[in-house]
């Protein structure tokens, strides 16, 4: 397993840039500091190290020198600020609401947000479809937690804020012109906010997939 990770001994990120758990798993480790080797997967052709490092095969995959094998985000997540916590992304106290909105954003949320977006084009909204679903039980409770602070837990972004933001931008994003004339004034605002800083912006740029003996690029 020690063959995946990188010669210098870094560990090895797998991802794939439009992927939100990628995206939140790149967000953590950049802010974090942990020097990691990146590396982007076409998800058409997955390299045979990704494959070997986790069979399940889908990104995010950290591949630490000693061969352990981080294959789910916020894990990923997790990892990285323990090791460094910069901006006090976890505090004592949050876990439970922290894993409360994670589990709601990655369980229905994210299976109505799929729902939405192949969701035939041009077919008629009706009071059973995934966007109302979508609506009804998560982005109107985060409108309404962020009318009344900053961000999700308090003024300061959380690590609930950085896991849940890729999503809801893979959301707006499906159809922007709707997005835009809702009401959600607060979770538009919160949404344009982190997605602006440079963190986020730095995460973002894209690279060309990955192959066997290519350089080694840093997250």
């Amino acid at each position: 397993m020690r063959s995946n990770s990188d010669a210098d001994g870094r560990p090895v990120l797998y991802s794939f840039r439009r992927c939100p758990y990628a995206i939140r798993a790149r967000l953590a480790i950049k802010v974090s500091g942990v020097a990691v080797d990146l590396r982007e997967v076409a998800l058409q052709r997955k390299p045979a190290a990704l494959i070997e490092a986790s069979p399940k095969a889908t990104v995010p995959v950290l591949q630490l020198p000693d061969g352990v094998v981080l294959d789910q985000s916020l894990d990923i997540m997790r990892w990285a600020l323990e090791a460094h916590d910069p901006d006090d992304w976890i505090r004592p106290g949050d876990f439970e609401d922290v894993q409360t909105l994670v589990d709601l954003n990655d369980g229905p949320f994210k299976q109505a947000l799929d729902r939405y977006k192949y969701a035939p084009h041009g077919a008629v909204p009706n009071a059973h479809n995934p966007r109302d679903d979508a609506v009804a039980m998560m982005l109107s409770p985060l409108n309404d937690r962020l009318a009344k602070s900053r961000f999700l837990l308090r003024d300061t972004p959380s690590l609930a804020d950085m896991a849940i933001v890729p999503f809801v931008r893979q959301f707006a994003a499906v159809d922007t012109a709707w997005f835009d004339s809702t009401p959600f004034t607060p979770l538009r605002a919160w949404l344009q906010h982190l997605t602006g800083l440079r963190l986020f912006v730095s995460v973002m740029a894209k690279h060309a997939p990955w192959r066997p003996g290519d350089p080694h690029l840093k997250l």
